[in-house]
């Protein structure tokens, strides 16, 4: 928080005030968790997301020619947003104001725009963090300073932007996608701050090896700053100069929580993984992802309405069996409940993935669908409507209806169209190879018919 925010919003300032002795830099820093000690201060010292920072990329440049306007950064937890966005102001000689979405409000918002125009000198980067906790009004609030530069916004959030922002903001910024930081960049911070005199751990003389700090790494999902913290309160429960071992990993890796938010990107993105996987035939991938799902707490009659329509959507007549065993695994799940579920949602996974696969159910409707919008409406033939009641029959409906069990195979050579179309055509693959033989028969049984 810059002395600004403190005299605004109750911080260094306020508490001084109220009788409460004030805390010197030296005394704050040191209550900060690791994570926060440990931020990078220039944006050289930003690990892991090269895509958006190596040299020459758009992003440097803006920063290096302080010519940027608005940015977005969207990423999942831990990956550098956050710290990005104060390197930019460090590097930029910006006033940082920041607030966060989730305890902000419309009052507080105006008064930091306020005091923005009030001060143009030296330029005001607002930093919203959680920025998609902002509901239209409070966004639609930020435009017309963003639109006359009195703020430089720069939004962080982990979730879509494209679902979350209004367009009018997401039109007037620069949008970079952040990923999660690999586990050889995350050990590498984790050996830093062990070593770190000024703002680390070093002080302590607690040691790791480094396939210690690895593992510890890995079990943090790509976010570092979960990794800092995780480091800085083993290290803390150690003596001075202690061992980091695999024993003190043990509590944490008990307690690790997949990152996974229901209803969000998280559960959006690993659905559709688990639903290609299973579509492409890997029941391996399409384990996995279902063990995350179920691990994240995912409903499993989501899960299972997803197989339901695996079955039709993917298999099909490949393997028709596939959709009643979809179907009785979505009752089985109801009546069972987990953790018991988990295993008929595994058959019921594998029998999908192992299929064989048509799409001829996806392509005939599709087809059909067209077929709709492309030209009139076909009237139903005569012989095929409904001759109940002594008005139709009079119209002549059923009349030359032929009787299709009167026929060798079921076959009579009518028309069920006015105009026939072809719609469905099976694939070669499992179950449905079978059927693509038997309709060419009747195909020709058809034409034969017709010829007498």
């Amino acid at each position: 928080m810059t002395p600004d925010q403190g005299d605004l919003f109750g911080g260094p300032a306020a508490s001084a005030a109220a009788g409460s002795p004030p805390r010197t830099d030296a005394a704050r820093k040191a209550a900060q968790p690791l994570a926060a000690r440990m931020r990078p201060r220039r944006l050289s010292e930003v690990v892991g997301q090269d895509h958006i920072l190596q040299k020459g990329s758009l992003l440097p440049r803006l920063i290096a020619q302080n010519r940027f306007g608005s940015l977005l950064f969207y990423g999942p937890p831990g990956c550098g947003k956050t710290s990005i966005a104060e390197a930019i102001a460090n590097e930029t000689g910006s006033r940082f104001v920041r607030i966060n979405a989730v305890m902000s409000n419309v009052a507080e918002l105006r008064e930091v725009l306020a005091l923005a125009r009030r001060s143009p000198e030296g330029g005001t980067i607002l930093f919203i963090d959680e920025l998609h906790r902002f509901n239209k009004s409070q966004q639609d609030l930020l435009l017309p300073d963003v639109e006359e530069g009195t703020v430089r916004l720069i939004g962080a959030t982990t979730h879509n932007p494209g679902f979350y922002v209004v367009p009018p903001l997401l039109s007037r910024s620069h949008l970079f996608r952040l990923e999660p930081l690999d586990v050889a960049v995350i050990a590498a911070v984790l050996g830093r701050a062990l070593a770190d005199n000024e703002r680390g751990l070093g002080a302590r003389g607690v040691t790791a090896a480094d396939p210690i700090l690895v593992d510890l790494a890995r079990l943090c999902d790509g976010d570092l700053r979960r990794a800092l913290n995780a480091l800085e309160v083993i290290v803390l429960g150690l003596p001075e100069k202690g061992v980091v071992t695999a024993a003190e990993l043990e509590l944490f890796a008990r307690e690790r929580r997949i990152r996974y938010d229901a209803d969000e990107d998280e559960h959006y993105d690993t659905i559709s993984a688990f639903i290609k996987s299973c579509r492409g035939g890997d029941p391996d991938a399409a384990l996995y992802w279902l063990a995350k799902m179920l691990a994240g707490g995912e409903d499993p009659r989501f899960i299972a309405r997803r197989l339901v329509i695996l079955a039709s959507e993917d298999v099909g007549l490949a393997d028709a069996q596939a959709l009643p065993l979809a179907v009785a695994a979505h009752h089985a799940v109801d009546f069972i409940g987990l953790p018991e579920a988990e295993l008929t949602l595994a058959h019921a996974t594998l029998y999908i993935a192992t299929a064989p696969k048509s799409n001829t159910a996806t392509l005939g409707l599709g087809a059909a669908h067209q077929a709709l919008r492309d030209a009139p409406v076909q009237p139903v033939p005569l012989h095929l409507r409904d001759k109940g009641g002594q008005a139709n029959k009079r119209l002549g409906h059923g009349k030359g209806y032929a009787y299709s069990h009167d026929y060798s195979e079921g076959v009579s050579g009518q028309n069920y169209l006015s105009s026939p179309l072809t719609l469905y055509t099976p694939k070669p693959v499992g179950d449905e190879a079978a059927i693509a033989e038997r309709l060419a028969r009747w195909r020709d049984l058809r034409q034969q018919a017709k010829k007498h």
